[in-house]
């Protein structure tokens, strides 16, 4: 039996050096089926298990392998892809054997069995052993999650396939992309701003995955501005600022979200300065969010807020009524639950100033049908969402409307809500108007009571004191109370 010694191949190294930047998952499924079926002088010829597969390595990770295969041999190498079924040995009984190596990278050759096809390793063979003895190399070390990924911590369902783009939000969406597709070209700073859960660190954390898919050795770093501000108290605290430093402006493009919490804090806005100016003279890509205009940040220093508006400003709306329904549809879809169209409906309907709250509300029905069994309707949504309905119906209620609707109840004028009368025809629909507005409403007692003709916040009390006492006392009373309140809660 004769033995054939194995020379590192370029594709072993650059196997090797490839695995540090994907997960396990990424690795095996692009990555380790790659073998090596030619190799030139100036080229290299990889056979992939399938056309996708060529597909998809061309259009996303061939770069990235010619530079590993460029830093493994020392020159550049240019790689063709081709169809090729995985190599194999054959051993004495002539069946067919994957190619072993063991760390020295050596290959046993099989015996010979008689015929020509299993007659010891020819040239063919010898290169597919070689290609194998690679792959088993670079498989003695099995990768952590991609180091850029965990560096990044992006949320994996954040994508842009995941994105409902209507109208609220589409001149957000299209310069996200374009900042995917050339960051640090198109829009630098991107500055997206809107109110809390309309999709902001959605968009954020698709940029960030679609410029890894494209530049898997790029940087990129995620975080919340909560998050820069303890990180540098911490590395003040451990007189670690080099590496503090180190972590953000080396990376090639930083998303940072909520940077109004910047305001009023001028020791981390002096160190974003810097890190800001920079990442932004070496070509970086910075992408930042806020609830609010930059300008409209109270106590952020003028020098920033400039730098945030020298890219694009891009704000992001409340989806409307058709957007919010696809929200619904696209959800229901991940969710792989059947939602009856009458049930979106009413969500979409009565939900509309929150994706994240509308997706919340969309999983509470589904669940409770999936675990309960019992199929969705009106009325059951309309139940299991009461919490919601009335916390939303305290974000749009205004005391002006509970007392025109009470007045019209009772059938008084609302003139008569303001009034100083006090026969019980409208004191009480009056003090009925105060308790819903105490329970339906944000406002203070004293907002309430400047609202009823200015009476004092003790008066305001003794309203709900009394209505508390009629519910208790009066079914009557209590039904026009309950249908009232439901009312203004839809």
């Amino acid at each position: 039996m004769s033995s054939l010694t194995l020379a590192p191949s370029p594709w072993e190294a650059a196997k090797t050096s490839l695995k540090q930047f994907f997960s396990e998952e990424v690795f095996k499924m692009w990555f380790e089926p790659l073998h090596c079926v030619e190799l030139g002088e100036d080229n290299i010829t990889l056979g992939v298990p399938n056309d996708f597969a060529a597909i998809w390595i061309q259009e996303n990770y061939l770069d990235l392998i010619v530079k590993h295969l460029g830093m493994a041999c020392g020159r550049q190498l240019s790689v063709t892809l081709q169809k090729s079924a995985a190599p194999l040995l054959h051993g004495r009984s002539g069946n067919a054997i994957p190619a072993q190596s063991n760390e020295r990278g050596t290959q046993s050759a099989g015996g010979r069995s008689g015929g020509s096809t299993a007659d010891g390793l020819d040239a063919s063979a010898g290169r597919f052993a070689s290609t194998h003895a690679a792959t088993h190399a670079a498989e003695q070390s099995r990768p952590r999650y991609s180091e850029r990924l965990a560096e990044a911590t992006l949320n994996p369902r954040n994508t842009f396939d995941t994105l409902v783009v209507g109208s609220n939000n589409q001149m957000a969406h299209a310069a996200a992309m374009a900042v995917a597709q050339a960051p640090a070209q198109a829009y630098n700073p991107l500055f997206l701003y809107g109110d809390t859960g309309l999709g902001k660190t959605h968009l954020m954390h698709a940029i960030g995955h679609a410029i890894l898919q494209n530049r898997p050795d790029a940087r990129v770093v995620y975080l919340s501005t909560e998050r820069f501000t303890n990180e540098f108290i911490q590395a003040l605290q451990e007189n670690n600022l080099t590496k503090f430093r180190q972590r953000y402006r080396r990376a090639n493009v930083l998303l940072l979200d909520d940077v109004q919490f910047l305001a009023d804090k001028e020791r981390i806005q002096e160190e974003f300065f810097h890190t800001f100016n920079d990442l932004f003279e070496s070509g970086k890509q910075i992408v930042l969010s806020s609830d609010r205009r930059a300008s409209e940040i109270q106590k952020l220093e003028a020098r920033l807020v400039s730098r945030f508006e020298w890219g694009l400003p891009a704000d992001i709306q409340a989806p409307d009524f058709e957007t919010r329904v696809a929200i619904l549809r696209s959800k229901a879809a991940t969710l792989k639950a059947e939602v009856p169209h009458e049930v979106i409906t009413f969500i979409a309907q009565h939900i509309s100033g929150n994706v994240r709250r509308l997706e919340g509300a969309l999983i509470k029905v589904s669940s409770y049908a999936a675990l309960t069994g019992r199929p969705l309707d009106i009325a059951s949504t309309e139940k299991l969402l009461q919490d919601v309905l009335i916390e939303q119906a305290q974000n749009l209620l205004t005391i002006e409307t509970i007392q025109k609707r009470v007045a019209d109840h009772f059938q008084i004028r609302h003139s008569d809500m303001t009034s100083k009368r006090r026969p019980n025809n409208i004191a009480i629909p009056r003090q009925i108007a105060m308790y819903l507005s105490r329970k339906l409403t944000k406002h203070s007692l004293q907002d309430i009571g400047d609202s009823f003709g200015g009476r004092d916040h003790g008066t305001v009390i003794h309203a709900c004191k009394a209505v508390d006492n009629m519910i208790e006392q009066d079914p009557g009373m209590r039904g026009s109370i309950e249908f009232l309140r439901n009312q203004l809660a839809r």
